[in-house]
């Protein structure tokens, strides 16, 4: 209300005059005070009625304490989505190391694609995962009572929609005996369990379509051989390894033999890998206009998420499930807020650029703008420093004082580069400028010890008011947020094809502070 900003604020000079009022309207307005938000538990219950999910292997054991809650968390909950919708696919937008892509794949059995623009990412993800495999049994034996038990139960209550979908699809390929193509097709089912099918379901069909493929094999052996060496594309790097010439002299083998050969190697790699389904790391860099499918060969109905999704990729991943109708459910942890773009921030007219802020109509209506000042406030961690996190003033203090230097000694008042980390790298506030002018490359030979000296000693009474002021700057940190949030949730209330969208609290916000989750299930996916 008016009312109350005219009693924090005074009107003419717009100061703040109440602290105690301040704080009490910002917790108001968060996020957790106004009752938007959906209870994880709830949504929980709704998806997987009265199943349990898989509660064997936590993921402590190889991650930190706070990428262990956090992937241990979303999993079950994009594991209840899956299930839910009856899919298998997931793509894992801004993947990273792909902590969790390899916990989905192999705790959850699901089909994981993690598309991440880094290819250092990229490639450390790939070398995690295959480590990560080597010790995946162990940790597998710990809870393998319990997992058999869940699954069973969880294949027992797998949606009648789905079941439907499987028996329908086994008959067609039960009666489908014209095209080697479609046998190929019902194999590489069999060896990688990623496209809605039970492993009940394509058990049955394994004996017939098999023993079809082996009386055809004579007259198709060119086609075949090609075709099976292409399963190897679907399958991830190290679960299947291409059969050695070096085991036997394939000039002496007839063309059945070969194929028999390949199908045995194949079979038998394939079987290892069934316990986890693949988990494919892919590199790309993905807008609001990106084409999944030219980069998921096999894009399916799928889930989409996306945990700490970094600046606009939030909100383009946002924008790709709505365009895309393969896309059942998304399920998004956005976070750098600072890195958003803005529509009217300077007030630049670009009809053709999708911008990241504002994405709902309400608020291009309204032509709002945060600004870089208060998404970098967004970023804080309110809930840590209520705990007794200790706010880095020294560190800011030194940043501070840094850029007046800049301005004054240098007239640089703008820069694409940044000073990044080093105030943990400096021995003294000497220290930390020529690093810093170094970084920025501009010449610190012309700015002598006592000058650096002389403007920490100008500054260094107004330390403790540096300290309050970006006290004030938590305390409005989740109002911001909201802002950020809500926006992003009218967008998907505003498409027509979404059944059920909403905000959900998933993780501890001491632990991980961007804890809000926006999901949204399409319609069909809820049929």
């Amino acid at each position: 209300d008016d009312d109350i900003f005219s009693s924090i604020f005074c009107e003419n000079s717009e100061k703040l005059i109440d602290v105690h009022l301040f704080a009490l309207t910002a917790k108001y307005y968060s996020l957790s005070n106004l009752g938007v938000c959906t209870p994880l538990e709830d949504v929980l219950r709704a998806l997987k009625g009265n199943s349990q999910g898989a509660t064997g292997i936590k993921p402590d054991e190889f991650m930190n304490n706070k990428k262990s809650h956090e992937v241990q968390v979303m999993s079950e909950l994009v594991d209840s989505i899956a299930n839910y919708c009856g899919i298998k696919q997931v793509i894992d937008i801004g993947s990273g190391k792909g902590y969790l892509s390899s916990f989905l794949s192999m705790q959850y059995n699901l089909k994981v694609y993690g598309i991440d623009s880094s290819h250092s990412n990229t490639n450390g993800a790939h070398e995690r995962n295959r480590k990560l495999k080597k010790h995946w049994r162990a940790y597998q034996s710990r809870g393998r009572p319990n997992l058999k038990a869940q699954n069973l139960e969880k294949t027992n209550d797998r949606p009648a929609e789905s079941e439907m979908k499987c028996k329908t699809i086994n008959e067609e390929l039960l009666n489908n005996t014209k095209s080697l193509q479609n046998r190929d097709q019902v194999i590489m089912q069999d060896l990688v369990p990623s496209h809605g099918f039970t492993e009940m379901g394509t058990f049955e069909t394994r004996t017939e379509t098999e023993a079809d493929l082996v009386a055809e094999a004579k007259s198709h052996e060119g086609k075949l051989s090609e075709e099976v060496l292409a399963i190897l594309n679907v399958l991830p790097a190290d679960a299947v390894e291409v059969f050695s010439s070096s085991h036997c002299n394939w000039g002496e083998l007839c063309e059945e033999e070969k194929v028999q050969r390949k199908m045995t190697s194949l079979k038998t790699k394939a079987t290892k890998s069934s316990e986890s389904n693949p988990y494919l790391p892919l590199t790309s860099c993905i807008t609001a206009e990106t084409e999944l499918s030219d980069i998921v060969t096999d894009l399916e109905d799928c889930v989409m998420v996306g945990l700490h999704t970094c600046g606009d990729l939030a909100a383009n991943t946002l924008r790709i499930f709505a365009a895309k109708p393969e896309i059942k459910a998304v399920c998004s942890v956005g976070c750098c807020y600072h890195l958003l773009s803005e529509q009217f921030e300077n007030q630049e007219e670009c009809c053709d650029k999708v911008w990241g802020f504002p994405m709902c109509q309400y608020l291009k209506d309204k032509g709002w703008c945060c600004g870089r000042n208060a998404r970098m406030s967004a970023c804080l961690a309110l809930e840590r420093v209520a705990v007794g996190q200790v706010v880095p003033t020294e560190s800011l203090f030194y940043r501070a004082v840094l850029q007046v230097i800049i301005e004054e000694m240098y007239g640089v008042t703008r820069s694409d580069r940044h000073v990044g980390k080093t105030f943990s790298k400096s021995s003294s506030f000497i220290d930390y400028v020529r690093r810093s002018l170094k970084k920025l490359e501009l010449d610190d030979s012309k700015l002598p010890d006592s000058c650096i000296m002389d403007y920490y000693e100008k500054y260094k009474h107004r330390m403790n008011e540096l300290e309050a002021f970006n006290m004030l700057k938590i305390v409005l940190a989740p109002c911001i947020e909201v802002l950020i949030l809500l926006d992003r949730l009218c967008y998907l209330k505003e498409q027509e094809n979404i059944a059920w969208s909403g905000l959900v609290k998933l993780f501890d916000p001491v632990k991980s502070p961007r804890c809000y989750a926006v999901i949204a299930l399409k319609e069909e996916s809820c049929s």
